[in-house]
């Protein structure tokens, strides 16, 4: 094998499994970036809405105004504005018909909230589970592909009188490739799907803390409402 080997000669000298396989990693690799990249923006962008939200929230604005400028883009809101519209929307709702019983109010609430919780939590949990899923199989992969070529290398020179170690080294070369594609898409799926979990982690705590500080306030404003 000539010092100046490239990895696509490697790639073109290989057998048709060997190539499959490595064609599947690269491919795996490059769609791995591609939820990287998209799943990093899209994470960055909803922390940054809910933290712009929240400072809103907590300015002493009237709950019924910001109900109101959340309704009129309610297709594009996200995050805690999203569980805050929800919200508010069934308390309006259940109040307007069951102002006599808060408990029943409040719990209709709570499950609107909830259900908007789970679906903004599915948004931000959307195609971690593919880079889990690459980073634990990428290297099995290319562990097959690199046995496939040196179990076929060894195969070729049965055919041969002498074999000498020039006569396997490309073969095995060719097959320790795939083995190096395999960990090139499992190493940064790994990594990213590790820090993207914990990004979304802190993200639901978000969540959660506005929901509880949120039912705190509609609690005390149907106490107040039963009292008056």
């Amino acid at each position: 094998m000539n010092s100046d080997t490239s990895i696509l000669q490697l790639f073109l000298q290989a057998s048709h499994l060997v190539q499959i396989v490595m064609l599947l990693l690269l491919a795996l690799s490059i769609f791995s970036w591609t939820v990287i990249i998209q799943r990093t923006a899209f994470l960055k962008k909803t922390k940054k809405n809910t933290e712009n939200f929240e400072e809103r929230f907590w300015s002493g604005i009237e709950l019924s105004s910001l109900f109101k400028e959340a309704q009129i883009k309610k297709d594009k809101i996200q995050g805690s504005e999203k569980i805050f519209y929800a919200g508010f929307k069934e308390y309006a709702r259940l109040h307007r018909t069951h102002n006599k019983n808060p408990e029943y109010v409040l719990e209709g609430t709570t499950r609107a909230m909830r259900i908007s919780y789970s679906k903004e939590v599915d948004a931000l949990e959307n195609n971690l589970p593919f880079l889990a899923t690459v980073g634990s199989i990428s290297p099995y992969i290319g562990l097959f592909g690199t046995v496939w070529g040196i179990m076929h290398s060894f195969i070729a020179l049965g055919s041969v009188k002498q074999a000498t170690l020039s006569m396997v080294a490309p073969g095995i070369a060719e097959a320790l490739v795939a083995t190096a594609m395999g960990l090139f898409a499992a190493i940064p799926a790994v990594m990213f799907y590790n820090r993207l979990t914990n990004k979304v982690s802190k993200i639901e705590h978000l969540y959660e803390t506005f929901m509880e500080e949120f039912s705190s306030i509609l609690h005390r404003q149907s106490s107040l409402n039963t009292e008056e």
